[in-house]
């Protein structure tokens, strides 16, 4: 298909899909002139996929950009995809930032982690941080109950991976961490609206 039928089959404009090629979010098409290509569905797909990134998942082009770059490489395991797919939703820590009492309560929870998850523990740092800036005090057990129920999340994430092919494995984790964080999100607000409404039926 030439790029107009492309944009039609997508409903991505013409300039939107030149600036993907730009970008190197989309791969070139068949040249079939010096002015024309052409286009199959695996650019359908690319183009559906670049929209989940930056749209639903948030994802800076830039960012985009090296997720796509690395579902397209080879893969000889999937750990380490686990981490690339986190450093795309994470923001990066501040130098020197402590992060003793992430690590510790990750050590209590019984969990076991990447050496390098220094930027994760930050997250969570940062997180706990902020709370106590505002002077917002979780009450005793909450965070313990987070964690509970993130490792029931987690569990399950895990558990769904694929494991006849590495490349569908590195798909799923990739892309069920960076587009299921939304909709993770998305239903704790519907649950606390349930949550209100029975409580304080209002």
């Amino acid at each position: 298909m030439r790029i107009s039928q492309l944009a039609e089959t997508t409903g991505v404009p013409v300039a939107t899909i030149k600036y993907y090629l730009r970008e190197g979010l989309l791969p070139e098409g068949e040249r079939t002139s010096a002015t024309q290509a052409q286009y199959g569905d695996d650019h359908v797909r690319r183009i559906r996929l670049v929209r989940a990134l930056v749209g639903v998942g948030g994802l800076s082009v830039a960012t985009a950009r090296s997720v796509l770059e690395q579902l397209d490489a080879e893969h000889d395991s999937v750990a380490e995809m686990l981490g690339v797919a986190q450093g795309a939703v994470t923001p990066t820590a501040v130098d020197g930032l402590d992060v003793g009492r992430a690590r510790a309560l990750v050590d209590g929870w019984g969990w076991t982690i990447d050496p390098g998850s220094h930027d994760v523990l930050a997250a969570l740092e940062v997180a706990i941080s902020g709370l106590e800036a505002a002077g917002f005090d979780l009450p005793d057990g909450r965070l313990d109950g987070y964690a509970e129920v993130m490792a029931t999340v987690a569990e399950a994430e895990i558990a769904g991976i694929p494991v006849d092919s590495v490349d569908a494995a590195v798909q799923y984790v990739v892309l069920g961490t960076v587009l299921v964080e939304p909709l993770l999100l998305a239903l704790r607000r519907l649950a606390q609206q349930d949550a209100s409404w029975r409580r304080f039926g209002v």
